[in-house]
């Protein structure tokens, strides 16, 4: 995913540089041909460009690299057109929302990101959409050809034994980390007067003011306010707060603005931008109540008694978290803390919560923390208290202690092997054509282009 993010983040960046190559007055030339699809000179310099832009280094002779690079990208292509791989326009829509999003985010706005390129949105999904309708096909093509790669542990131990000192990976430190969480109460005048405020706009919008101009002045989601509560693309449902989605996808037209909903986020008037078919494009206004600061209080001086009463052994830190923690992805866990990107419960320094991260650098394990603050992805606050299970410090990897990072390596590269093998056979069987002037002295990874 990186890859692809980073190839089309350069390539859209070209394009649209104002140094693009209508300033460019030398005559195309065709460089490459494969099968009967052509690279063209401007096309591999554009490449070379975006490589200059990424910072990029480069072993050998870029004009050597580059179009092989993008003859590869079209053997992909070619066989995945042979075998009838097919990418849904929701998969393509999908992918050209994430890119527009992270260049929303990047860029701090929609109509910057339009300055930015000087072009309108629309334009610039366009040609974000050939791109990732390729890119997601190549990755099919290649999925098809890894399949589902097996790995024993004894050809992991002779991966790892093959391995020489300079080349066995470093892992960084990892913990684990136990909470207990609680919510502090929300006074109900707090939450009726959030209630009131969004029926206040509402009100406003049917008399004439714009939900856009209302959502960038009071929306308490960071994340659309600036962009007048749109929240950027089309969605499912299972994208959604399930309470959200239920009112969203009920809104039949766009001058219909809902009812008040809450969710895990807190509270929300919503307006319809458009529907396609089972997915939904929406803007919002978000309003937080606000957790009082004696509520706070209260919360922490409770949660400092059952530390109190945990380091005294009346019961253990897990036995209390599943009595009172009110966290339920942790609470029947024994309170562990599970890293959803690597789906176990290890994680990175960098990697954990700030406020957890924070308090655990200092920690040893086995210690509780005090009580603190923390404010989740939803926005309402809370209170912690933490436990360091386990830290293990940065080393080089070993059989006994990263079996799993060891087993992933071991997997990628008989997934590159695979890759491999099947380029060097493509090749036998593909017509490749190489302009004289574009394959003096390269050393092509791949043997085989001149036959």
């Amino acid at each position: 995913m990186r890859s692809f993010v980073r190839t089309i983040v350069a390539t859209l960046l070209l394009i649209w540089s104002n140094a693009a190559m209508a300033q460019d007055n030398v005559i195309d030339e065709v460089a490459w041909v494969v099968g009967d699809e052509a690279i063209w000179k401007s096309e591999v310099e554009e490449a070379r460009l975006s490589a200059l832009y990424e910072g990029r280094k480069f072993d050998k002779d870029p004009y050597c690299v580059l179009p092989e690079e993008m003859a590869v990208q079209k053997l992909f292509l070619h066989q995945a057109e042979l075998d009838s791989i097919e990418v849904s326009d929701a998969e393509v829509l999908q992918r050209v929302d994430y890119m527009t999003n992270m260049y929303i985010q990047n860029i701090g706005s929609r109509e910057k990101m339009e300055e930015y390129f000087n072009k309108t949105s629309s334009q610039i999904r366009e040609q974000l959409r050939v791109s990732a309708r390729e890119g997601l096909t190549v990755q099919k093509m290649q999925q098809k050809i890894m399949g589902d790669v097996k790995t024993t542990p004894s050809e992991v131990r002779r991966y790892y034994t093959s391995l020489s000192q300079d080349s066995i990976p470093y892992i960084p430190t990892m913990v684990e980390v136990e909470i207990i969480t609680r919510k502090p109460k929300i006074p109900q005048e707090e939450i009726e007067d959030v209630k009131r405020r969004l029926r206040d706009y509402t009100e406003r919008v049917n008399n004439g003011d714009s939900f856009t101009m209302l959502a960038r002045l009071y929306s308490e989601d960071p994340g659309s306010a600036m962009s007048g509560g749109d929240l950027g693309r089309f969605m499912g449902r299972g994208e959604l707060d399930p309470a959200f989605a239920n009112v969203a996808f009920n809104l039949q037209t766009p001058d219909k603005i809902s009812k008040v909903v809450e969710s895990e986020f807190g509270y929300h008037i919503i307006q319809l931008i458009e529907k396609r078919g089972d997915r939904i494009r929406v803007r919002h206004i978000l309003l937080k109540p606000h957790v009082p600061e004696e509520a706070l209080n209260e919360s922490r001086a409770y949660l400092d008694s059952i530390a109190d009463e945990v380091r005294n052994g009346k019961f253990t830190f897990e036995e209390a978290a599943y009595a009172i923690s009110d966290d339920k992805n942790t609470r029947f866990n024994g309170g562990l803390l599970p890293n959803e990107v690597t789906q176990t419960s290890r994680f990175e320094m960098q990697d954990l919560p700030s406020e957890i991260a924070k308090v655990v650098d200092t920690m040893e394990v086995g210690e509780i923390s005090k009580a603190i603050n923390m404010t989740p992805r939803t926005g309402q606050e809370q209170t912690v208290i933490v436990k360091l299970k386990s830290r293990i410090k940065g080393h080089k990897a070993t059989v006994s202690d990263d079996y799993q990072r060891l087993k992933e390596m071991v997997v990628q590269k008989k997934q590159e092997e695979m890759v491999e093998k099947w380029i060097q056979n493509k090749l036998k069987t593909t017509y490749v054509r190489i302009s004289d002037n574009w394959k003096p002295s390269c050393d092509f990874k791949y043997k085989g282009w001149i036959k």
